[in-house]
């Protein structure tokens, strides 16, 4: 936990409305408060992105001056991460209607199913994110 460890701080925690506007308003708003921000965690990749744009904008170079960790794995993400502006991407599939429709087959058939189910997920660094950018569906 971060919290936890005395090497990390939480200077600011703001949500930028999932969108790539308001992670870049934030993010400008997080660079003039704290301009030595050493990571950045988005809990989306467009909050991310934008707010790549803001440190951008600030002269600093995402993925070298600020540590840029997001969730998703859209593909417009994981080619900023494939262009080492990202550093780490936790994959969030939203390809679940196959898995989804196997279950509802299996409870309207009386089979059981299990109580929790996991989609299958992963994490990209860069190299990963080369590979599978190419058949990359979302």
């Amino acid at each position: 936990m971060i919290k936890q460890n005395p090497n990390y701080q939480v200077i600011a925690t703001q949500t930028g409305d999932f969108t790539r506007s308001g992670g870049r308003q934030v993010m400008e708003a997080f660079l003039k408060a704290h301009p030595d921000i050493d990571v950045l965690y988005a809990h989306n990749d467009d909050m991310g992105l934008g707010a790549i744009e803001a440190i951008e904008a600030a002269g600093k170079v995402p993925g070298q001056d600020i540590t840029i960790i997001t969730v998703d794995a859209v593909k417009d993400g994981m080619q900023a991460l494939a262009d080492g502006k990202i550093n780490f991407i936790v994959e969030c599939n939203p390809l679940l209607g196959p898995q989804l429709m196997d279950l509802v087959k299996k409870v309207t058939a009386g089979e059981e199913v299990p109580a929790r189910v996991v989609t299958e997920e992963t994490t990209f660094d860069t190299e990963a994110a080369k590979a599978a950018l190419p058949s990359r569906q979302y």
